[in-house]
């Protein structure tokens, strides 16, 4: 029940991103959803941070990491590559992730793949092709992706390495002052390029609906459903709890139906339907 709750809030980030990619530019963006994040934390996590932070410099490497690729840059590339694909494009891209942790996990940590996970990734690499491509088999021919499919696809790359690290930390340390360090290290990287942004573009502030959307962003995905997701991690293990994410196509095609009036397409339905399939295979041979 745990795992349900970051694939649900997670869709709804994507779709709030969707809606607001005109007002507020990506680096910005980001950098006020983890201001608004590192305000809530605060009052819960400064004293589990105080209480930890001995431990915070013999683990440091680990803790740059996952803030860097899962707080960072995760959100990031998904807010740019929301500019120019769309948010259902951007969920059904998730569900490649529980095989990325699979392959990297046995690339750099020397983990099993056994082949009956080995021919649910080939399958599950279909539906990502069938989904980035639109369906379009000349656009495979000649790689022409869309920009933002490509980009988010880049960010599901972070958040694969970001849940495989997440495991090189120890369960001991509490994760809501690990959470705190984090986003702290996260907007620290996001601040200068946040300035060099502004330089070129501008933010839109005044529609009331974007405060809403913001206060969204900064609260539910970023504080709890990443609590929610890490701690699952440490109960369960990294792969397992991936898994988990598969359940926000059937979020996220619904709320961007209903909130976005975004068509769902064949190719989209065929995409997921592929990846679901991989899933299935993994499993059910295993």
């Amino acid at each position: 029940m745990l795992l349900l709750l970051p694939p649900l809030l997670w869709a709804g980030n994507f779709i709030a991103g969707r809606a607001i990619n005109t007002s507020v530019p990506p680096v910005t963006l980001s950098l006020i959803r983890w201001s608004i994040a590192f305000a809530c934390l605060l009052p819960f996590a400064l004293r589990p941070f105080l209480r930890d932070r001995i431990y915070y410099y013999a683990y440091r490497w680990p803790i740059f990491g996952t803030a860097i690729t899962g707080v960072a840059a995760f959100n990031l590339l998904v807010y740019w590559g929301l500019h120019t694909t769309s948010a259902t494009n951007g969920i059904i891209l998730n569900s490649f992730i529980p095989f990325l942790v699979a392959i990297f996990g046995f690339v750099f940590y020397r983990k099993t793949l056994p082949a009956s996970q080995l021919i649910g990734l080939l399958v599950s690499l279909t539906g990502v092709l069938i989904v980035v491509s639109h369906g379009d088999l000349q656009i495979l021919l000649t790689l022409a992706f869309a920009e933002g499919d490509v980009i988010i696809f880049l960010a599901m790359v972070f958040w694969a390495l970001y849940t495989l690290w997440l495991k090189d930390i120890p369960a001991s340390i509490n994760r809501t002052g690990l959470m705190l360090c984090q986003v702290m290290i996260a907007l620290i990287f996001l601040l200068p390029l946040c300035v060099w942004e502004l330089q070129t573009t501008t933010i839109h502030l005044q529609n009331p609906q974007t405060l809403w959307i913001l206060a969204y962003i900064g609260i539910f995905p970023s504080v709890i459903a990443l609590l929610a997701y890490s701690k699952a991690v440490t109960l369960v293990g990294s792969v397992r709890a991936s898994v988990f994410i598969h359940a926000m196509p059937i979020f996220g095609s619904v709320l961007s139906t209903l909130l976005l009036h975004e068509a769902f397409h064949l190719y989209q339905f065929l995409g997921m339907l592929t990846i679901f399939t991989g899933i299935w295979l993994a499993n059910r041979i295993n």
